[in-house]
């Protein structure tokens, strides 16, 4: 960070707890719920099945529910499915710093390593599925397959962002982000109340349902959550013209070897389809490309059956 540039001030780690009385992130169902230990801090999952192993990360504003739709249906599949609590989000840690890509994939492969396995086809959404990008680049031989939902490439996703004003114009909320605590103070006002409007607006016809939609605005109201999931964000912006963001760029010029299934909603509007559009030049594996019409933001809930159709279909493609 330039010496010139005040860090943005960051709250203490705190233990997640419920918003209220009658509510926990650790949602009861056939999953069971546990805390592993990897990268320098404590990970909430929630595991069912047995199999080969597929790791679920969720992107903003969610928490691993998110993924509560497509855990049951890969476990009847014959996969050990796991879906993850980033750093900072639903019932991790919420630490003082480690908010950049590179320090949060190191968080996935070490969880998957924690886990007790060696490599695990990995599916990740929005944030986590650029995150999952990041994963297979930087440690390749732990990623069986790649899943990026609603997840442009990091390199197409920075070029957008430096010359595309549709682009930016849909992600004014991230800028919206840079400010220094307003942001946090906003996604927490009225139970959540904005988060809401947010998923509302990201979604195509089908709408997430009420239960869904609350959960989420319940999640942003846990001590530290609102300052640490939008940290990412802070550090995507910020890192443009700075020394670490021209380096990750150029790391992430390295061809990814896993082979690699890219779904995105054509009705997204917060990540464009022409902005998601391409990553296969960066993939020296099988690339797939998946557009599914009238989808907004948020295709493994919106439509969590073809969505999951797609999904295990790809897993039992590339098993080896």
């Amino acid at each position: 960070m330039p010496l010139d540039q005040k860090p943005v001030p960051t709250p203490p780690p705190v233990t997640p707890r419920p918003t209220e009385a009658g509510w926990d992130v650790r949602s009861a169902g056939p999953w069971i719920h546990r805390d592993l230990a990897a990268n320098g801090a404590r990970f909430h999952i929630a595991e069912i099945g047995e199999g080969p192993l597929v790791l679920l990360v969720h992107g903003w504003p969610q928490y691993w529910w998110a993924w509560r739709h497509q855990l049951t249906a890969l476990a009847e599949a014959g996969y050990r499915a796991v879906a993850l609590d980033l750093r900072g989000m639903g019932g991790s840690d919420r630490t003082p710093r480690g908010y950049d890509p590179a320090n949060l994939a190191l968080d996935i492969t070490g969880v998957i390593r924690s886990l007790g396995e060696r490599r695990a086809h990995l599916v990740g959404h929005a944030t986590g599925g650029t995150l999952a990008w990041v994963a297979a680049v930087m440690r390749p031989s732990v990623i069986r397959s790649l899943t990026a939902v609603s997840a442009a490439h990091p390199r197409h996703l920075r070029r957008a962002l430096l010359t595309d004003r549709r682009q930016i114009a849909a992600f004014e909320h991230v800028l919206g982000f840079q400010r220094p605590w307003i942001p946090e103070r906003q996604l927490v006002a009225d139970d959540g109340a904005l988060v809401g409007r947010y998923l509302n607006a990201w979604t195509g016809p089908s709408q997430l349902d009420r239960e869904a939609v609350t959960a989420y605005r319940k999640a942003i109201q846990i001590p530290s959550t609102a300052h640490c999931s939008i940290e990412p964000y802070r550090w995507l912006m910020r890192s443009m013209a700075r020394p670490d963001g021209i380096q990750f760029a150029r790391r992430m010029k390295k061809p990814i070897t896993a082979p690699t299934l890219h779904i995105q909603g054509a009705a997204d509007p917060v990540l464009l389809a022409q902005t998601a559009l391409g990553a296969g030049e960066y993939v020296e594996a099988p690339y797939r490309w998946r557009l599914l019409p009238g989808v907004g933001h948020f295709p493994h809930e919106e439509v969590p059956e073809e969505f999951t159709a797609e999904l295990v279909n790809w897993l039992g493609q590339h098993k080896d």
